[in-house]
């Protein structure tokens, strides 16, 4: 399974639906894009799963991403870094079964493939934060429990 193919499939999809600020058929487009990057069929689903978790916590990624942003808004952010952060937020909030660090690396490596010169180091900057913190909560969370 080549969950790196699903992730940059996942980014397009993300990427085209902030752009054109149109609704998208998510399933259509992940499929299209699947296709594009030659996906297997075994990683397309989590792809699916990525694009659709990602929108629908949208609005509580983007609070979370512009409570660590510092000196930036969501707005002002470039389009693919906005992404990029975007998708690896909603794996370290809301997918456990991922490790936030794997999350980070991933969001890096998709930085400096889509990005600009110096995305990379804004991704790692501002998800690096959150990572730790979700790990610090989730420490917590287990000494609480």
């Amino acid at each position: 399974m080549s969950r790196r193919l699903a992730r940059e499939t996942a980014l397009q999809v993300l990427f085209q639906r902030d752009l054109t600020k149109e609704p998208l058929n998510t399933i259509s487009e992940v499929q299209r894009w699947a296709a594009e990057f030659v996906v297997p069929e075994s990683s397309r689903d989590f792809a699916q799963e990525l694009v659709d978790g990602t929108i629908a916590h949208q609005e509580d990624i983007d609070r979370t991403i512009a409570s660590y942003a510092q000196d930036w808004t969501i707005s002002r952010m470039a389009n693919v870094d906005r992404n990029v952060i975007r998708l690896a937020t909603y794996e370290i909030l809301y997918r456990p079964d991922i490790p936030g660090r794997v999350s980070l690396n991933e969001a890096i490596e998709l930085a400096k493939r889509f990005g600009g010169e110096e995305s990379a180091k804004f991704v790692n900057g501002i998800l690096d934060r959150i990572v730790d913190n979700a790990m610090k909560a989730e420490r917590k969370g287990q000494i609480d429990t």
